[in-house]
């Protein structure tokens, strides 16, 4: 197959498009006053829905993010009570989460009890044994910082369940999970990926978000 990829070195963007995406980006990460400052500057229509979709989940991010679990998962039963029924999953990290910010803060016997209540039923399925044994194993250090699981205690670890429940949330409202970037990023990955296989050497490279950033 022949494609010269010169032909769209010109191609033109519509500058609404790009602000689209970026609103998207903004949106869906509950960077309010950002948004605001962005729709204000570039006279764009504020989406109907956008204050109240962003001042409802905005809390209940943060609280992820600062650890703070089991406020994050009371707000999400207030917005969404059956989202944590029906996602097991989303749960369980929210529940190991806060379990983890108990061993962090140094009350094991805390976690422990915390644990047998609210974790033990998790370990009668095959996928959460491994992730459970992993918490319960943080409790055999006294620097579980410095233990083969620090993983669990690393903010990227919040940063993940964070985003999992945003995104959880926006799903369960009929609302894109993911942002107009991330869907680009992801479908120019993919079709970078096919043209390198196909053309070969004479293809482009397979796409590299941090090297496309440093050009």
């Amino acid at each position: 197959m022949d494609v010269d990829l010169r032909q769209y070195d010109n191609l033109t963007i519509n500058d609404n498009d790009v602000r689209n995406i970026v609103l998207s980006y903004l949106m869906h990460n509950c960077f309010k006053e950002t948004a605001e400052t962005f729709i204000s500057c570039t006279g764009m229509k504020q989406p109907a829905d956008y204050p109240v979709d962003i001042d409802k989940r905005k809390p209940i991010y943060n609280f992820a993010l600062e650890g703070n679990a089991l406020k994050a998962i009371e707000l999400t039963n207030q917005l969404a009570p059956e989202l944590l029924q029906e996602n097991k999953d989303l749960h369980f990290d929210l529940l190991s989460l806060h379990f983890v910010e108990l061993v962090r803060k140094r009350k094991c016997t805390e976690a422990l009890v915390f644990a047998q209540n609210e974790l033990t039923s998790f370990g009668k399925q095959d996928r959460y044994v491994e992730k459970l044994e992993d918490c319960m194993a943080l409790l055999a250090y006294e620097e579980p910082e410095k233990s083969p699981m620090f993983y669990l205690l690393s903010m990227d670890y919040r940063q993940s369940v964070a985003d999992s429940l945003n995104r959880a949330i926006l799903a369960h409202a009929n609302l894109p999970s993911y942002t107009s970037m991330e869907r680009l990023i992801q479908q120019t990955t993919v079709v970078r990926q096919w043209l390198h296989q196909e053309l070969g050497k004479d293809g482009p490279p397979l796409f590299s978000l941090p090297a496309f950033l440093k050009n």
